[in-house]
């Protein structure tokens, strides 16, 4: 986005893991290194991050899974997925420099003899290039695996080091953090028995997507938005995460969680934090996430009436995407076919502090919609009924900042102008920004903060825990209650019901 640029992170802070900040040798182990999530966004990341002198001069990358390969078929899983995921081409030099840092170890997740292999797989690559036992562990498994593969690593040795020792041990664990508030204590407390919360990065991608780090430069490197970023000039705010696919070859996972938990609780609240946030005292990892925290607490909780009025689920049926005829959520493979999982959710909330007290905020997600886009809109409150808005009917529009975080990043501004020539005309016109330069891709950029050992952009404990608090409320409502989602057609913006939940209040869903 012209004009803005990436919030400067780790600044100094108490509570840092060693090294945080610095280049020292390590490697990063893959648990599930032979899986989807490796070989479509983990391995091209790094291999992009490697083009770009990103990764430090003695690194090493080890995958671990069940998968019988050696060093030479990981490298070929790993070409495979870089030449077809990449963001950057693979080149013959490019790949020649990055091959050898790659490693596999076949072994079980609850077998504990296969964590020795590791183990001195590991102590061999530590003596060789001089890595001191510093060691990353990206947990690319399922939730249910988590206690027991942390249990293993402490007992073969590689847990925690001695709180004397000049290294680190890092863990790192992908959404979802549970499946309600009750699921992520729980999974929390089972990483907390082995590694401390300063080493523990809870990954949520859509925070390493280059608009979504911008909004804190765009908040708080401009002194223009922040006399205006109060109640008393924004009437409310829209965040819209749309997708045009359904649920694909995620239908297992999705419908047990459905767009609430997917979506919801973890990429949009994030979002709404980055937008409603105070200043923070620094940039520290700490400082920006203690007042993302204040956010989510400050959000009015829903009392099972609100959960009636205001939140409002719905289920894609048969529809056109593109002219293309879709099917329905009921009719993907290996959805039940008497599921109620939502695929759309639209709702309104309040943050109750002293900046928004009054703001309404609409959210919305959903699958099947008639595009991709994901957008933040500030809405200013309308101008006065006199000058220039005495006499029009309709009233002028409001100024609208929206800020695209996909697919077009970028920044546009609506303001109303007089059209050349007479009588006098007033209409809206669009002031555009955009991101001319390619960005890289989310994980590149967490992948990179994971290295260095900064927490900026990772979900704390205390943060997790706190947004599945607030959406426990809904969660069981819906169980309680039981009542099917709204339908939607394939293509369309979702139920009418969303429209007129937000129609209610005089205000109106963004149509892009």
């Amino acid at each position: 986005m012209a004009g803005l640029i990436s919030p400067v992170r780790g600044a100094a802070s108490s509570g840092k893991s060693a090294g945080q900040g610095k280049n020292d040798p390590c490697t990063l182990v893959i648990l599930g290194g032979a899986g989807d999530l490796s070989h479509k966004k983990l391995l091209p990341a790094l291999y992009n991050l490697a083009l770009e002198g990103g990764l430090p001069p003695q690194f090493a990358i080890v995958g671990f899974s069940i998968e019988s390969l050696d060093d030479d078929g990981y490298r070929k899983f790993a070409r495979d997925g870089i030449e077809r995921f990449s963001r950057r081409r693979l080149t013959e030099a490019g790949w020649n420099n990055f091959a050898p840092q790659l490693h596999f170890v076949s072994g079980s997740f609850t077998e504990p003899k296969d964590y020795l292999k590791l183990k001195e797989q590991l102590d061999r690559i530590d003596q060789q290039n001089g890595s001191s036992g510093n060691h990353i562990f990206y947990f690319a498994i399922p939730p249910n695996f988590i206690e027991v593969c942390a249990r293993n690593l402490q007992e073969a040795g590689l847990g925690m080091p001695a709180a004397a020792a000049n290294r680190f041990t890092r863990v790192v664990v992908e959404k979802p953090i549970g499946h309600d508030l009750a699921s992520a204590r729980e999974i929390n407390q089972q990483l907390a028995r082995y590694f401390d919360e300063n080493s523990t990065f809870r990954i949520d991608h859509y925070l390493g997507k280059e608009t979504v780090e911008n909004l804190m430069v765009l908040r708080f490197a401009n002194l223009i938005f922040e006399p205006i970023w109060t109640s008393h000039y924004i009437d409310h705010v829209q965040i819209t995460v749309a997708e045009d696919e359904g649920v694909g070859t995620r239908a297992a996972y999705y419908d047990h969680a459905g767009a609430l938990r997917d979506m919801v609780q973890s990429h949009i609240l994030q979002v709404l934090c980055m937008i409603a946030m105070e200043p923070p005292r620094s940039t520290a990892p700490d400082a920006v996430r203690d007042s993302k925290l204040d956010v989510i607490r400050s959000l009015r909780p829903f009392e099972p009436v609100d959960v009636e009025r205001w939140v409002i689920r719905g289920q894609y049926q048969e529809g056109l995407i593109a002219g293309e005829k879709v099917k329905g959520y009921l009719a993907e493979e290996h959805i039940a076919p008497d599921s109620m999982t939502e695929t759309f959710v639209a709702l309104k909330c309040y943050i109750d502090n002293w900046r928004w007290a009054g703001v309404p905020f609409y959210l919305r997600t959903g699958k099947r919609m008639p595009k991709r886009a994901s957008e933040i809109a500030i809405f200013f409150k309308r101008v006065p009924r006199v000058l220039y808005n005495s006499r029009p009917t309709p009233t002028l529009a409001p100024n609208v900042l929206s800020i695209r975080i996909q697919p077009d990043e970028g920044l546009s501004l609506t303001i109303i102008s007089k059209l050349p020539g007479s009588p006098l005309r007033l209409a809206p016109v669009k002031v555009d920004f955009q991101n001319s330069t390619a960005s890289p891709e989310a994980y590149e950029t967490l992948l990179r903060d994971l290295i260095i050992g900064d927490q900026t952009l990772f979900m704390r404990r205390d943060t997790v825990e706190a947004a599945w608090a607030w959406i426990q409320t809904v969660l069981d409502v819906w169980s309680v209650a039981a009542v099917a989602p709204y339908p939607y057609a394939a293509g369309s913006w979702g139920p009418t019901e969303a429209a007129v939940m937000i129609g209610k209040d005089g205000r109106a869903w963004r149509i892009f």
